[in-house]
């Protein structure tokens, strides 16, 4: 008799692991399913072809800023902040209407001053902002 007690109680002790497996396999697909993937958002630059042609003598007509490498802002050769883009384009689409905005950045450069430029140059009237690269 204390032979067959024996053999119930080892029947009694061994824990079915099969529920949990299931369980943690359904968790598992859960969170698969209801996690969310971060897209990185960015700006997509068409950059046009290279040409070895010198560009065409319109800069002088354009206003042209260009970004350093450290995020530098310069217009016509002098150093300016970026809360004066504004009044500078006012006044040089004042003496130049057809002027277009020109925003020449070195290629390792932020693509924030390049979007506060083309901000400050809409406020200011001028639609037509283009970018370019230093090489």
């Amino acid at each position: 008799m204390a032979l067959g007690k024996r053999r119930k109680d080892e029947e009694e002790s061994n824990i079915d692991m099969t529920p949990m497996l299931d369980v943690v396999f359904i968790m598992l697909i859960f969170f698969i399913v209801t996690a969310s993937f971060v897209n990185e958002s960015g700006l997509d630059v068409n950059r046009p072809p290279t040409s070895d042609e010198p560009p065409p003598e319109q800069e002088n007509t354009n206003i042209v800023f260009r970004v350093s490498e450290s995020n530098e802002l310069t217009l016509e050769g002098r150093r300016i902040d970026i809360r004066a883009v504004r009044a500078n384009v006012e006044r040089m689409h004042a003496e130049k209407p057809e002027a277009k905005v020109i925003v020449s950045a070195h290629p390792k450069s932020k693509t924030e001053m390049f979007v506060q430029i083309s901000d400050q140059a809409r406020e200011a009237g001028v639609y037509d902002v283009s970018l370019s690269t230093d090489e």
